[in-house]
Order: C-alpha cells, then sequence, then structure tokens
C-alpha cells in the first residue's frame, strides 16, 4: 500500500512536532526508519483512540508532548486542553474528574449534572496519575475504558476519545498503579532527557506553545462545553469551532491538523490490515510464554513454578502474572497503525517487533531473581521497557529457529479444529501444549 495523502498528513504533523514543539532524540527503529517513540506512540494512541502512559523524570515533556500531539490531531486548542486535564494528587475527587450536581436545579428538588470538561471533550490527559491515591484510581476505570463517564443517575457516552496519562517514577508522594487501570494502557513510553545541546534549544524556545493558542475559539468551546444543552447537541457545535481553528493553524504554520472525516477515514483504512502468517505466528508464541504453566494450567499470580519444570527456560518460568486478554489487541491496534503509517499493506512480524515491548512491559510482573539478575544491565531504556524488549528479542531468537514448524502446527491445528482427522504435531515450545489443549476440549464438545 502506497503512502497516500493522510500518511503524509500525519508525518507531516510528526516532523513539525519534532523540529518546533518536542524537542528528542530518535530512539526506536522501525525498517530502517528511525523515530522518537513519544511522538510516534502518540499520534497512534490519538489516530487509535488508545490509551498510553508516559512515564519519566519531572520537567522532561511528559504532559507538554501529549498536549502539542492532542492539540493537532483534534484539533482543540492547548487553552481548552489545559482546562480538561486531571491533576494526579490526593485530595481529587469525583465531582473535579467527572461531574458535580447542578445546584441551583438541586435546590428546586430537581436532579442535574454539570459535567467536567474532562468527561466531555474527546482529549482526555491525566497528569501525574500515580499520586492519585490507589482508593481514589478506580473513579475513573470505566470511563477510560468504555467511555462512559456516570455521576449520580445520568450518564454521558464519549464516541471517540483517547486516553493520555504522565507518571514520575516513584518518590515519597506516589502510589502504585492499581493492576485493572495499568492493564488499561494500551502502551507505556518514556519521555528521555534529550541531551545537553537539544535541551539548550528547548530553554532557547519559550512561548513556542502561542502557535497552537486561540483565545477567541478557547472561549467558543469553553462556553459550549459549560451550556446546559444535552451532551449529544453539543457535540457539533464543538466541531465546528475545533475546524475553525484547524484552519486557523493551517494558515498560520503551514501545518493541516485533522478534522473528524479525516480520523475517521483514517481509522477505516488501519482497520483494514491484518496481521500476515509469520506476525500471527510470532504474537502467538509470545502470548503462549506469558500465560503457559504446565503444572497449574495457566499463571497465576498466587502460585509460582516448581523446580525442575520442563519449560523452564521459557519466560512462563520468569514473570509472576498471566497475560491479559487486552494484551492482544493492544498488540495488533497498535502493530496496524505502525503499518498504516509506513505505507504496508498487511501486518509483518518486523511491526510487531517494533510495538510489542511497549505493550506489554508495563503489564508483566518479572519475578525477584529476573530483576536482581538484570536490573545492573547497560542499558538505555527504563529498566521495565528495557525488560521486555530482551524478552522480545529471545523469544524471536526462538521463533526464527522452530517458524516452519509452528506454521504448520498451527495450520494443522486449524484443519483439525474444523473436523479434519488427523493428529497435531509435537514440539517443544507451550505455543505446542496450547494447541493441543483447544483441540482435547473442541473434540470433547
Amino acid at each position: 500500500m502506497e503512502k497516500n495523502g493522510y500518511q503524509k498528513q500525519v508525518m507531516t504533523l510528526y516532523r513539525f512536532i519534532s523540529d518546533h514543539l518536542y524537542f528528542n532524540r530518535p530512539d526506536i527503529e522501525v525498517k530502517g526508519e528511525t523515530y522518537n517513540s513519544v511522538i510516534l506512540f502518540s499520534l497512534l494512541t490519538g489516530l487509535l483512540k488508545g490509551k498510553e502512559l508516559i512515564i519519566g523524570e519531572p520537567g522532561l515533556g511528559k504532559t507538554t508532548s501529549a498536549e502539542f500531539i492532542c492539540s493537532l490531531i483534534y484539533q482543540f486548542p492547548l487553552g481548552v486542553i489545559w482546562g480538561s486535564e486531571v491533576s494526579g494528587h490526593p485530595e481529587q475527587t469525583e465531582e473535579k474528574i467527572i461531574g458535580r450536581p447542578d445546584l441551583g436545579k438541586l435546590n428546586r428538588g430537581e436532579e442535574d449534572v454539570v459535567w467536567t470538561n474532562f468527561a466531555q471533550v474527546p482529549v482526555k490527559i491525566v497528569d501525574e496519575i500515580n499520586r492519585l491515591p490507589e482508593t481514589k484510581q478506580s473513579m475513573i476505570l470505566d470511563g477510560v475504558d468504555r467511555g462512559n463517564w456516570e455521576y449520580l443517575n445520568e450518564m454521558i457516552i464519549n464516541d471517540e476519545y483517547c486516553l493520555f496519562a504522565t507518571a514520575n517514577y516513584q518518590d515519597g508522594g506516589t502510589n502504585t498503579i492499581i493492576a485493572p487501570l495499568i492493564d488499561r494502557f494500551d502502551v507505556i513510553v518514556e519521555s528521555r532527557y534529550p541531551g545537553p545541546n537539544l535541551s539548550f534549544l528547548i530553554g532557547k524556545s519559550r512561548r513556542k506553545e502561542q502557535v497552537l493558542r486561540h483565545p477567541k475559539y478557547e472561549k467558543a468551546l469553553h462556553r459550549i462545553l459549560k451550556s446546559k444543552v444535552a451532551y449529544e447537541k453539543k457535540i457539533p457545535k464543538l466541531e465546528e469551532v475545533c475546524d475553525a481553528f484547524g484552519e486557523y493553524v493551517e494558515e498560520t504554520t503551514g501545518i493541516k491538523p485533522l478534522r473528524r472525516e479525516d480520523r475517521n477515514h483514517i481509522r477505516t483504512e488501519i482497520e483494514s490490515l491484518e496481521l500476515d502468517l509469520d506476525a500471527s505466528a510470532f504474537t502467538r508464541m509470545v502470548l503462549a510464554e506469558l500465560s503457559f504453566c504446565d503444572r497449574y494450567g495457566q499463571k497465576r499470580i498466587v502460585e509460582n513454578c516448581e523446580e525442575g519444570c520442563h519449560y523452564t527456560g521459557y519466560l512462563c518460568r520468569q514473570i509472576k502474572n498471566c497475560a491479559s486478554n487486552r494484551l492482544p489487541t493492544s498488540i495488533k491496534l497498535f502493530a496496524q497503525g505502525l503499518a498504516w503509517l509506513s505505507g504496508d499493506s498487511e501486518i509483518d512480524i518486523e511491526h510487531v517487533k517494533a510495538i510489542m515491548p511497549f505493550t506489554f512491559s508495563h503489564r508483566i510482573q518479572w519475578k525477584d531473581e529476573v530483576i536482581s539478575q538484570k536490573e545492573r544491565a547497560k542499558r538505555d531504556d527504563p529498566f521495565q521497557i528495557f525488560l521486555a524488549k530482551e524478552a522480545v528479542k529471545t523469544v524471536s531468537q526462538r521463533y526464527r529457529e522452530q517458524s516452519d514448524h509452528l506454521k504448520d502446527a498451527l495450520a494443522l491445528g486449524s484443519k483439525i479444529f474444523q473436523g479434519e482427522s488427523l493428529e497435531p504435531l509435537e514440539g517443544d515450545h507451550p505455543i505446542y501444549a496450547e494447541i493441543k489443549k483447544d483441540l482435547l476440549r473442541r473434540r470433547n464438545q
């Protein structure tokens, strides 16, 4: 698939952000092309209606990178995005995140909700999410998962939205992000120190955000968001002002942000891409190692492997928990986005290997012995992403050694599943045991 106008438009946005708004080094390579992972994955998150967690030291552009990207993808001026963000702190309340009662109507005995900007706009940014106490993180679970925001007996549903959250590294004021919430993030990236030269340029380029500000449109959008009309009736009014702001940005910068119809068309193209045989087989191989347990049937965080297991050399021996069903969805979604951006007609194994560490590094809990063995290894990545990249390299080597046999086993398993009287292929990997389990259950039905 040749790159069309939309792909060129998105890459123009990438270059504009890289050259003028978020200065950092390339740190990921895909098929000979180098990218900065924060810009790349944040653009894909906005396009794919995904969820991204950006980690890093304070003051290294975690929040501002998300703000710039959301402004250009959704055509919201920065003033509105700033007014819609949720700050993570111990005193945060449901009324500041989701909505509050309309006090005037409440005094008359009527129950009505005044929704926050955060709940209403498609651009959702939670700053320093790990400063929210664990008991309060659950307040945003359903909203970030399905786009459903409930308060009192009312609910609004976001048909289109993306979520960005930032987190500093652990200090005295941070909390653990609860497992159900961390699992809802499709990808995790680190906003790194850009080096002294680029950092020096950042200091010289103050007020760079002014190109994405417009007081008139910001006031108009705030008026719509605060108006007492039904949420569904606000959407077309918001889009009208956003389109006008997008035209202003194009006139002043030469950069064309994405309109809603552009985003919908892009998503239709992305959703049409499928994994090729190698990408599919490799993904299943990784998923098998992240979930398999020979003794207990599957990985469970409450159960430990015993010594002497036949599968000691695989990832299942190194981790505590089981991969969730959201992981393969995240892998395919972001591999689709990367393949589309690269102009490829299908998802191949290189796309999958490039995005995979960023999709499971935050979801996997490694055993203490693995951490102690590798925590002092020389690396450029934060430890959790480093471990995930090493894991993908390890499984990739195994796949190279037995890819043909594995693809034959999967093809044969499919024929048996469809009713043919054949015997499954044997193999020394958890995936072959998983194929047999599926076939056994099929025969017992």
